[in-house]
């Protein structure tokens, strides 16, 4: 065994950070005052996607050495290290943080390259045999706490999300050095504001729009519910006030109740844009009793039967 059952398992790797784009460069980047909180924030949220948890892997240094991006990462929990190897392995982490640089940075591409080092180790060599990246983690301990100003980072990070009450009104405590336009403050409209993440059942999830995905899940699954969603959805949304659930009813009636559902979620993704995220919608499911939906739509279970 790799640990024994009274000591924690901990372990420790190096993840390098590359962009292949020459315009794009992550060290210098992150060296910027401005830019730096907004990289780090993308870094913690992929971190965050690739573990399920914000507390799955913790960020001890980020290294800055041209051409690369390094951070020093620590794991404290087997569970979670596999998790986050099959999320590196299949290219979960690299795509969640390419969308997160994109989002926080207001750049339409960021091409990254990455590389997973422990010791000396070269784990992208070895990432099908899971269990011997592990032992490779495993046997190399942290050598140091973590930097200051990854500590203060991550106050002010917390600072800016707070959790959002479920009917999405959203409290953002001001924060100047990671103010970004991802995240107007309050005082710039009543219109509602996409949060970064959101709790379910205790978990935390990065925030993200609806996709085609969603839309087609939802509609084949909320069944006869989907004028009640509907009615939740509509407390934030113009495009969804009376009588535009009932005329949906009518006119896609003979359709059948996936057409309808469907049409009802097109009305609220067309009107609604970049804010029809999966949290406005988790919350409405969530409203109406519907769990086993909102935990397919976040993949926390395989197929149910809804009928």
């Amino acid at each position: 065994k790799m640990a024994g059952s009274s000591a924690p398992w901990i372990g420790s790797a190096y993840l390098f950070l590359q962009s292949t784009c020459k315009t794009i460069v992550l060290p210098s980047l992150y060296e910027s005052s401005q830019k730096k909180p907004s990289v780090f924030k993308a870094l913690k949220l992929a971190l965050a996607d690739s573990t399920g948890s914000m507390n799955g892997v913790d960020m001890l240094k980020v290294h800055c050495s041209h051409p690369h991006l390094i951070v020093q990462l620590k794991f404290c929990k087997q569970e979670n290290c596999r998790r986050f190897l099959r999320s590196y392995r299949e290219g979960v982490l690299q795509e969640s943080l390419k969308n997160h640089l994109q989002l926080f940075l207001a750049i339409t591409t960021v091409p990254l390259e990455m590389e997973l080092k422990a010791g000396n180790e070269h784990l992208d060599n070895m990432l099908k045999d899971e269990d011997r990246c592990l032992e490779c983690i495993y046997r190399e301990k942290p050598d140091r706490l973590r930097d200051e100003e990854i500590t203060e980072l991550e106050e002010c990070l917390k600072s800016l999300i707070v959790h959002q009450s479920f009917n999405n009104n959203i409290a953002v405590k001001d924060c100047t050095s990671l103010n970004s336009p991802s995240l107007p403050h309050p005082s710039q409209g009543r219109s509602v504001v996409p949060q970064v993440t959101f709790i379910f059942q205790g978990q935390q999830f990065a925030n993200r729009t609806l996709t085609a995905d969603d839309h087609q899940k939802f509609a084949k699954l909320v069944s006869k519910k989907w004028k009640q969603v509907g009615r939740s959805l509509q407390k934030n949304c113009r495009a969804l006030r009376d009588p535009v659930i009932d005329n949906l009813a009518l006119e896609y009636d003979r359709e059948g109740l996936y057409e309808q559902a469907y049409q009802l979620l097109l009305r609220f993704i067309q009107s609604e844009g970049k804010k029809a995220t999966i949290a406005r919608l988790i919350a409405a499911l969530e409203e109406n009793g519907l769990i086993s939906l909102a935990e397919e739509l976040l993949g926390l279970h395989s197929n149910e039967d809804y009928s």
